[in-house]
């Protein structure tokens, strides 16, 4: 079990340092504004996808099993409003704090839920590894281009990205060590992280959809969550 559990935890974080591989990649062969921008905009849409399925097929659905509705509800708004109040601290200090330290809000939970969870539902653990990994490679590719805005070099960029790809394992085995017999606990978590997602999604991430008339890119929505609905039927 612990093998796999650090299998599908370096699996998820792995795609932090590929999406900014892509990203340097992107920013050194591609030179036309408008095309990256575009490749952007598509990245950010087929992550809300992701994002939505992650909480529709596995942190809703997983979470509510174990505990009262009124609980539950409790938790999904506590996390709203909990990353409410962090995303307002990160745009009060935002040439201090990267867009890379937000990546973390999601991150982090979903990988101590991801340790914990394995214990008792190994499909759930892998589906969400999955999620986790695919909502990561937009996020970090979109992480890159922030680091170089604020004047990182490429190479300060990408190895901020590689220790945070690690950080995934840290926390999933803190998860499995701490949490393996506490599944309300664990299911609190996905719940409370389960709002907090649908919180970004909304105030920080749909906006970003809209660019230049070109609607067709809120059709990648469509697509990250129909891969959500094939892991769910696959699993």
């Amino acid at each position: 079990m612990l093998s796999q559990i650090i299998l599908f935890s370096l699996l998820a974080g792995s795609t932090v340092f590929i999406g900014g591989l892509l990203s340097c990649y992107f920013e050194n062969r591609v030179h036309n504004k408008d095309i990256k921008e575009l490749i952007v905009h598509y990245l950010i849409s087929f992550a809300t996808g992701i994002m939505l399925s992650a909480i529709s097929f596995v942190l809703v659905p997983k979470g509510m099993k174990e505990l009262p509705i009124l609980f539950s509800t409790t938790l999904f708004i506590l996390g709203g409003i909990s990353f409410y109040y962090f995303d307002k601290f990160i745009e009060k200090n935002r040439l201090k704090i990267p867009q890379l330290i937000a990546m973390l809000l999601d991150f982090i939970p979903e990988s101590v839920a991801l340790g914990a969870v394995f214990v008792y539902d190994y499909k759930t653990g892998i589906l969400l590894s999955i999620f986790i990994a695919l909502q990561n490679l937009p996020e970090s590719f979109n992480s890159y281009v922030e680091l170089r805005k604020l004047n990182h070099s490429k190479y300060k960029a990408l190895f901020q990205l590689f220790v945070l790809s690690f950080m995934g394992l840290l926390f999933s085995l803190l998860g499995y060590y701490f949490l393996d017999t506490h599944e309300k606990i664990t299911s609190s978590l996905m719940l409370f992280s389960a709002g907090g997602i649908m919180y970004i999604i909304f105030q920080d991430i749909a906006p970003l959809l809209h660019y230049k008339k070109r609607k067709l890119i809120a059709i990648g929505v469509n697509i990250g969550f129909i891969i959500g609905m094939l892991g769910e039927a696959i699993l």
